[in-house]
């Protein structure tokens, strides 16, 4: 049976497993202000001190919609909602290690790249980019995230 534990605007969710030393605990987590995912799978996986963030997509989190503006308002979008989920979980921006970044069009890295700056300042994670050819709901990007849990 899974325990939940619920903070704030976060659910944290543990399925309990027989103590074995050595071995990581995993636990998958949510925020309540974003809206659910739209398939099978975790917003994030929390393994010891690292969260593992699925990708995140533009959806306005007061209706679930996905957002229809230009591009850069698009990338603000998702990278304000990848903010909330670390926030609500235990870590934030400042945090993030690594993203994976999906384009529809590689024609739009720049702005992609104007307004990812705006977030990550100082010390900006690793970072991939790739072009595919479709992502979730017609997104034109989505981002994934590992990020280390605050102290």
């Amino acid at each position: 049976m899974p325990c939940r534990i619920w903070l704030a605007d976060a659910v944290l969710e543990e399925r309990r497993q027989p103590e074995q030393e050595g071995k990581m605990r995993k636990r998958t987590a949510a925020s309540r202000r974003l809206p659910p995912p739209v398939g099978p799978y975790s917003p994030a996986v929390i393994a010891d001190r690292l969260m593992f963030c699925s990708g995140i997509i533009g959806v306005d989190p007061s209706s679930g919609e996905l957002l229809a503006g230009p591009f850069e308002e698009q990338v603000t979008r998702v990278l304000e909602n990848l903010r909330l989920l670390l926030e609500d979980v235990g870590s934030s921006l400042d945090l993030v290690v690594k993203t994976t970044v999906f384009l529809t069009n590689m024609n739009d890295f720049g702005t992609l790249n104007e307004v990812y700056a705006r977030y990550f300042r100082a010390s900006p994670p690793a970072r991939t980019t790739v072009e595919v050819s479709g992502l979730p709901k017609g997104a034109a990007l989505e981002i994934e995230a590992i990020a280390v849990l605050r102290d």
